[in-house]
């Protein structure tokens, strides 16, 4: 876990495309190992999918940096937006090949390495197998930080590094966007297994994340877009949301994997046809995985709604059609997150959970600071949204 922290924390404080490619690339391994020693029974298969999904994309990446470092001397990722995106000539030194064409092939490379990674809609089906199988602790990391990584590379350098194709191309990103929305939800919905319906509410979830970073990419790459105020605040709304709703989900898919652990040492099972009037039995445990879903679901005073309002704010104007199929997604996400609850906490008793035990101080320790940041990020958003906006404004220029 060390490792694998290590690995996000320098990936997140990269300022040069190959030392953020090595961070990248480094913190595979301690997440590989984590499902394939510590996983589930279909493990071995989980975790050689998350690895050659993963690396697929990481190899265009790669020769994606290696043609930009070539081109322009430089690796700084701050020196590559002006020297990359201005780039002089028809040609590339050296190859022959077109300026354009090369910068084209590269924002496909950036843009399907990023998008395995959050994932978005059709690059997802590595996420339910290793979140299934992964154990909770790596869930946790996994859905709270990992997936947060293809997103930044968007807003890191995606949009930066090809403002002219990001913008050309943002309506593509916002339909698939859309369509993490409407199938995430679809597919969680159609999930028996709690820890995979979580694992495709993740899928949904981010969807929106993806519909922000689309404002961005439209607005960003657009000439003179800043010169209309009204382009330019749903731009930044739509980019603080996304950056927000990124830290949202973090917060309330740990929880809810957590959660979903909890339950699973108990009963040994995660079939939600196998439970029932588990609130009876587990009222503090049921009382906190309704809190948390409600975070999840969006619930106004929770944090989940803020970040979400925000997308679907910054979006409407510049997305609509993509926004209004994007709620059917949303409808999905309450028909979820209600299954799992009922299914789980009400109906008949299971004669087999009478005995179960209430959670844990252990377990309680580990909840709660995530239950505090959902409620005050709910109530009060303002607190971490400055930073966000200040940040959000800057890359804007």
């Amino acid at each position: 876990f060390l490792v694998l922290e290590m690995a996000m924390l320098g990936l997140f404080a990269s300022l040069d495309l190959i030392i953020f490619f090595i961070f990248w690339e480094f913190g595979l391994v301690p997440m590989y190992f984590l499902i394939r020693l510590w996983g589930g029974a279909d493990r071995e298969y989980a975790s050689f999918k998350f690895m050659i999904y993963t690396m697929a994309g990481s190899l265009g990446l790669l020769l994606s940096i290696q043609v930009m470092g070539l081109a322009t001397g430089t690796f700084d990722i701050i020196q590559l937006m002006d020297k990359w995106v201005h780039m002089e000539g028809t040609h590339l030194a050296g190859t022959g090949l077109s300026i354009e064409l090369v910068k084209n092939v590269a924002f496909w490379a950036f843009v399907i390495a990023f998008a395995i990674k959050v994932p978005v809609w059709p690059f997802h089906t590595w996420l339910p197998d290793a979140h299934t199988q992964a154990p909770t602790a790596g869930s946790m990391i996994l859905a709270g930080v990992l997936l947060k990584l293809g997103a930044y590379g968007f807003i890191r350098l995606v949009i930066p590094l090809f403002p002219e194709q990001a913008n050309l191309t943002a309506g593509i990103l916002a339909t698939f966007g859309m369509l993490s929305v409407v199938l995430g939800g679809f597919a969680a919905f159609g999930q028996w297994d709690f820890k995979r319906l979580v694992a495709y509410s993740s899928i949904n979830h981010m969807g929106f994340v993806v519909m922000g970073i689309a404002v961005m990419a439209y607005a960003y790459g657009r000439a003179g877009s800043f010169a209309d105020p009204g382009v330019a605040q749903d731009a930044i709304m739509a980019t603080n949301g996304a950056v927000f709703q990124m830290f949202n989900h973090g917060l309330s898919a740990a929880g809810m994997f957590f959660l979903v652990g909890v339950i699973y040492d108990r009963a040994h099972t995660r079939d939600l046809k196998e439970f029932g009037g588990i609130w009876t039995i587990l009222p503090v445990y049921g009382t906190i995985l309704i809190f948390t879903s409600m975070a999840s679901l969006g619930l106004p005073g929770l944090n989940g709604f803020v970040s979400e309002f925000l997308v679907v704010r910054g979006s409407w104007e510049i997305f609509a059609p993509q926004l209004a199929m994007a709620m059917l997604g949303l409808l999905m996400t309450g028909a979820y997150i209600l299954k799992a609850i009922g299914q789980t906490l009400h109906g008949q008793v299971n004669p087999r959970w009478v005995k179960l035990p209430d959670m844990t101080l252990r377990e309680h320790l580990v909840i709660w600071p995530l239950m505090v940041l959902m409620l005050s990020l709910g109530i009060w958003p303002q607190w971490l949204l400055v930073f966000i906006n200040d940040t959000v404004t800057k890359l804007f220029g």
